[in-house]
This record gives C-alpha cells, structure tokens and sequence, in this order.
C-alpha cells in the first residue's frame, strides 16, 4: 500500500489535490487527526492482508486545524509508517500570501484560522508559521501560485501518480525572474548571461518552442556551451539524489522574461536526459500550458 500525506496553506490546492488522488482511484480522508493517521493505516493493512480490501493507494488530508501540539507530531508518524516498510510521501502545496489573499476573497469562503479578532492576512501568516517545520520535510513542495485548476491536476497525475515507486520524478521548469524566483525549485539555473531573443524583432513575440529562436540560439556557441555544461551537470549529479531515496527534483532555468532563452534550454535539456531516464517533466511557468 502507497499512502500520501496531503498538506499545506489554505487556499493553495490542497483540496484540488485530493479530489484528482480521488479521481484516480486513491482512498481519500480529508482533514483527518494526526493521532488517527497510524490507526488508520493499521486497519487497512490489517484488511489487505486479510483479502478484505483491495486499497493499495491512500491519500490522507491534515491542515493547521489540527491542534499544534499533535500537528508537530506528523513528522515521528511519518518516519514510523516509514520504518515499518510502508511507502509513504508527504505533499506540500503553497502559494504566495498575495494569491491566498485573492483566492479567499473570490470565492468567499473563511480561512480555518480566522476569528473576530484575527483577519484574513493574520490568519495565513499564523498558519505558514505552524507549519514550517513540516513543508521542511516535505517530499515534493508545490507552489500554485501562478497555476490554473488543470495545469495543477495534470501536475498530480504526472509526479505523483505517474512516479513509479523507486524512480526519481524530474521536473524542468523555466521562469521569468521578472516574476520571482519559483520557491518549490531544488536547484535553480540563470540563463541571463546568454545571448537574448527579446532585442530581435523578428523573434521578440515568439517563444523558445519555436523553430526560428531555437535556431537563433543554437547558432551562438555560448548557448551550445551553457547547455552542455549544465547537461552534464545533472547526469552527474541526478544520480547522487536518486541514491540518497529522494522521490522528487525540481531543476528550474530562468532567464530574464522567461519565453526565450530559459524556454529553449529546458526543452533541449529534457530532450537530452530522456535519452538515459525515459520520462522527464517539462513545465513552462510563463507560458500560458
């Protein structure tokens, strides 16, 4: 049995999150006491292994309601489910406040922390802060902050439910540092220092997916060696992280906007390690797929 803990800020996707687990046939216990969470495990192992039950994918919910003094607790749980040979992974979904702010705003619903005396804003930095310690431990950390419903779906589908047990789930994600650094990013490469699209009319409006700017970059021998070095790099050391049982990477290129440059080097680099590990992910963060 696989069992997935999902947590994170209200308003970050959580909720999403379950209901695609859900959807692709994953037990699903939402808001669940963290004193329950080893309970539950036992009794549905106890039920396969009686051939009561035929769950083999659980997906389990716990956010800051739950009592801080049990919610410190999840991480010991956690280790022991682990330790007694159960695969288990820990989900993380954050956004900016900003976005939280929005969210809550658009659709009207109350954040859990909320009261009389505590406002919105209050409420999310008072939950971000009880919940530190556990997005430092979490698995694969997930910042929805520019992500529309269906880009967040498909990204479930395709890192956690398409990972295969044992295998390490690569994402090269590209982004614009106009726009931020993207926070749920392992290592992060700055692709600035290239040759850049932008200051050519013809290709200003295009993207590093088209033809005409691939072929302006990879005319510049800068370019060819930026991307072999840093290709080389992550054969190198991919590897060293799949060793030490780490589930998932995220390996993010930026370059200034990010629709050229970054783009083009993410699209050469998952063509380069797909020829060795098979399936890579590939998102573009300022584009709109």
């Amino acid at each position: 049995m696989k069992l997935t803990v999902v947590t994170g800020l209200s308003g970050a996707g959580k909720s999403v999150a379950m209901h695609a687990l859900e959807d692709l046939g994953y037990f699903c216990v939402d808001n669940l006491p963290v004193g329950l969470l080893v309970p539950l495990v036992d009794e549905l192992r106890a039920r396969e292994a009686s051939g009561g039950s035929d769950i083999d994918q659980t997906a389990v919910g716990i956010d800051a309601r739950t009592p801080l003094d049990t919610l410190e607790q999840l991480p010991a749980h956690i280790e022991a489910l682990r330790a007694a040979g159960l695969e288990t992974e820990l989900l993380f979904f954050d956004a900016d406040d900003r976005v939280l702010i929005e969210r809550f705003s658009e659709t009207r619903r109350k954040h859990p922390l909320t009261t009389a005396n505590i406002p919105l804003a209050e409420a999310i930095r008072r939950e971000r802060e009880r919940l530190g310690s556990i997005k430092a431990l979490a698995d694969l950390s997930i910042d929805t902050t520019r992500m529309h419903l269906p880009q967040l779906r498909e990204l479930i589908w395709s890192r956690v439910h398409g990972r295969q047990p044992g295998h390490l789930s690569i994402l090269l994600l590209s982004f614009g540092f106009k726009g931020g650094l993207p926070h749920d990013a392992d290592m992060v490469f700055d692709a600035r220092c290239l040759p850049n699209p932008h200051w050519e009319p013809a290709l200003r409006t295009l993207t590093g997916r088209d033809r005409e700017v691939a072929e302006f970059l990879s005319g510049h021998e800068l370019v060819q060696n930026y991307l072999s070095e840093v290709g080389s790099f992550l054969e190198t050391w991919i590897p060293r992280f799949e060793a030490e049982n780490r589930a998932y990477l995220t390996v993010a290129i930026g370059c200034t906007g990010g629709r050229h440059r970054s783009v083009y080097l993410v699209e050469r680099l998952g063509e380069r390690l797909r020829r060795h590990r098979g399936t890579i992910q590939t998102r573009h963060r300022e584009l709109a797929d």
